[in-house]
């Protein structure tokens, strides 16, 4: 019965906490009360809120710094991509950095799309928030036609979805997977982040109204930082 009593208690904290920040009345990056504040505030003892301090992390809510404290990580800022990411992260306060661009052959993936040439272009970047921090990596593929063969001598001056439209690529259509997914040595060295952490790992393909191939791209998602909200027909 005590059991059932201190979990109860340990929701309640959490669900009131949640509300707060997902409202916006504990802003992203605020620090929370400390442990003795929050069981004085919720008449618990400091056990139950270290409990739902937990649970909040778990969630994606916040983060806790042995220290320090906890803080909101929840940014429920709505990102539009449908004209690129760097463009849409770019009004987030979000920065870009061109990891690679090069010309590639990659026949498993080819074979996997269903495309008749091999070729294709990379495009890798790195997204950081304004203090330095990356929170995302990103594996584009896009077709080695036209002006797009140029892109790994002339490198990516704005958006590459204004590269793939220059070249008559609009996305229309396409499909999108999502896993967890543990952070590789080479991964983990880019995010700045322990080997074996866990990302979101997304993959997308896009085609134009044609059908032809348009983009494949396979994001490593920071989970503390991004949610997937997904729509789909009209």
């Amino acid at each position: 019965m005590n059991d059932r009593v201190g979990r109860l208690k340990h929701e309640r904290i959490v669900e009131q906490l949640a509300k707060e920040i997902q409202s916006g009345r504990l802003a992203h990056g605020a620090q929370l009360p400390g442990e003795n504040a929050l069981a004085a505030r919720f008449s618990v003892s400091r056990n139950t809120v270290r409990q739902a301090l937990t649970e909040l992390g778990n969630q994606g809510l916040i983060a806790t710094h042995s220290g320090k404290g906890s803080f909101v990580t929840f940014d429920d800022r709505t990102i539009d991509d449908r004209l690129g990411w760097t463009r849409a992260l770019a009004d987030k306060g979000v920065e870009t950095k061109v990891v690679r661009i090069a010309l590639v052959e990659e026949a498993e993936l080819a074979e996997r799309l269903g495309l008749e040439s091999a070729e294709l272009i990379a495009v890798d970047r790195l997204r950081s928030i304004v203090d330095g921090s990356p929170i995302s990596f990103e594996r584009s593929r896009v077709p080695a036609i036209g002006s797009l063969r140029d892109l790994p001598w002339k490198g990516l001056e704005g958006s590459l979805y204004d590269e793939l439209r220059g070249v008559g690529l609009v996305p229309d259509s396409g499909e999108e997977w999502c896993e967890l997914a543990r952070l590789s040595a080479t991964e983990a060295e880019l995010l700045q982040r322990p080997v074996g952490e866990r990302f979101l790992r997304t993959r997308r393909l896009t085609r134009d109204i044609n059908g032809q191939f348009v983009e494949h791209v396979e994001s490593l998602l920071d989970p503390d930082r991004f949610r997937l909200h997904l729509k789909f027909g009209g």
